[in-house]
């Protein structure tokens, strides 16, 4: 676990990106330990020096090749034990795509073996909590069409 400088041990921030459309959610195949081979959401770990918003973008970007902007955070997730890695503090956010595209086509990338999307009524088991992070994005996105 990292620690500031005096000493104590900090958690990690990281964010994830929730990015529905037609009824449908983009995923990516996890390619790295933990939980390598298992479906989450895009996302990772905020660099110093960027906002948690702009690391939600990036990451989305460097897994799947989309570029979305930021448009509600879902909540905070900071359950000690959410993930095997140590205590990391999960900021996702429900995202908008920015850019035009044909189709909705996803490629995985960096950490991602693979992204694909998957009807919000037929998901797969997802790693860490994701699976309540996109059950709350949904509540919020039809909250806000009420």
């Amino acid at each position: 676990m990292p620690t500031n400088e005096r000493g104590y041990e900090v958690p990690t921030l990281a964010t994830d990106a929730v990015l529905i459309e037609d009824g449908q959610v983009l995923l990516i195949r996890r390619g790295k330990d933990p939980a390598e081979g298992q479906w989450a959401l895009p996302g990772g770990f905020v660099e110093v020096g960027e906002t948690i918003e702009q690391a939600c973008v990036r990451e989305l970007a460097e897994e799947t090749g989309i570029e979305a902007e930021p448009v509600e955070l879902v909540g905070v997730y900071s359950d000690p034990d959410r993930d095997p890695r140590g205590h990391i503090i999960s900021t996702p956010f429900v995202v908008r795509r920015t850019t035009e595209a044909e189709g909705i086509d996803a490629a995985g990338a960096d950490d991602a073996a693979e992204a694909a999307w998957f009807d919000l009524v037929d998901l797969p088991a997802m790693a860490f909590d994701h699976g309540q992070i996109l059950d709350d994005a949904k509540g919020r996105i039809e909250a806000a069409r009420r």
